[in-house]
């Protein structure tokens, strides 16, 4: 199964795609062990919604890989999935129920999200290793090495496709592996916001980058009334090699986002509680100007290098 470069692609030679299966493969083995086994360990019931979950959005993922699906009846069961974990996760618990509908929509949108951010080599392993990381150490700090080994597991099923899938990609994840990571990132996060709600705005914090990118470049289409669920090439990354960077240098910069903004945004906001919401909207309005700003520049020397070529 070949991914054909064309005009709304970012590749330029036909790549295998369909890899993210390892990921999938990889979690589902070593994932309830290390949620069970460790100290803190988490309800049966939560650990089999989650794993229900991860088969039904790599199972959609697959089929769509090799049969392309009409988008409802692939979100239909991206939120069913979302669904059966959000319910396991909020059994037994003194949460409300009024919480269910928020984290199906939050599911749904991880999933689809972290899809359209996989359109370059390495960007999305990138982000799973650097997010499912921080997310265990939060949840080290915490007191949980049973979600912390999870998140870890995570970040090194993500580590093993990234060395397959740097610049220049052997392989791609295809929708069987973005749409199961989007799943992961948001069930780990749902569950360390279970642990400590003020866990949320850390985790937040760490996916800015994709949050950021994926929801402004959907707005902007919206606004302009084009077909937000079409495929497009219109996010960040996308306009940063469509302007002459290569797959390497748009990896980068969403790499030194995460490391040298996010990461230590996130470490304040999780040492400073009550600073932790300002934090959030801090770094998603600077996350917003430098969207803005980065964009408007790739146009600019999108249309400079088109017009001196057709000189």
């Amino acid at each position: 199964m070949l991914d054909q470069p064309g005009q709304r692609r970012s590749h330029a030679l036909p790549t295998p795609r369909g890899g993210g299966v390892g990921i999938v493969v990889a979690c589902l083995i070593t994932l309830p062990g290390t949620f069970c086994s460790l100290s803190g360990p988490w309800p049966v019931a939560v650990v089999v919604g989650l794993v229900l979950a991860l088969l039904l959005v790599a199972a959609i993922g697959w089929w769509d890989d090799h049969h392309p699906l009409r988008q409802w009846p692939r979100l239909g069961v991206q939120l069913l999935a979302t669904g059966l974990f959000s319910a396991a996760l909020l059994a037994g618990t003194s949460l409300s129920w009024w919480w269910m509908p928020m984290l199906v929509l939050a599911g749904g949108w991880s999933i689809n999200l972290h899809n359209f951010m996989d359109g370059i080599d390495a960007l999305l392993a990138q982000q799973g290793i650097v997010v499912a990381a921080g997310a265990g150490c939060l949840a080290a700090s915490v007191g949980q090495p049973a979600t912390a080994g999870a998140c870890f597991v995570t970040a090194a099923a993500c580590l093993g496709f990234w060395l397959y899938n740097r610049p220049p990609a052997r392989i791609f994840m295809g929708d069987v592996g973005s749409g199961s990571v989007g799943l992961l990132l948001f069930a780990l996060s749902a569950m360390l916001w279970r642990v400590q709600p003020a866990l949320l705005w850390p985790m937040l914090i760490l996916g800015s980058s994709f949050v950021a990118d994926a929801s402004l470049t959907l707005l902007n289409r919206f606004l302009r009334g084009r077909r937000w669920y079409a495929p497009h090439r219109e996010h960040l990354y996308q306009w940063l090699v469509r302007s002459g960077g290569t797959h390497r240098h748009a990896a980068a910069w969403y790499l030194c986002w995460n490391l040298f903004v996010a990461a230590p945004v996130a470490l304040a906001a999780r040492l400073y509680p009550a600073m932790a919401l300002p934090a959030c909207l801090a770094v998603y309005t600077a996350a917003g100007a430098t969207w803005v700003v980065t964009k408007r520049r790739c146009v600019r020397r999108l249309s400079q290098r088109d017009r001196h070529v057709a000189t």
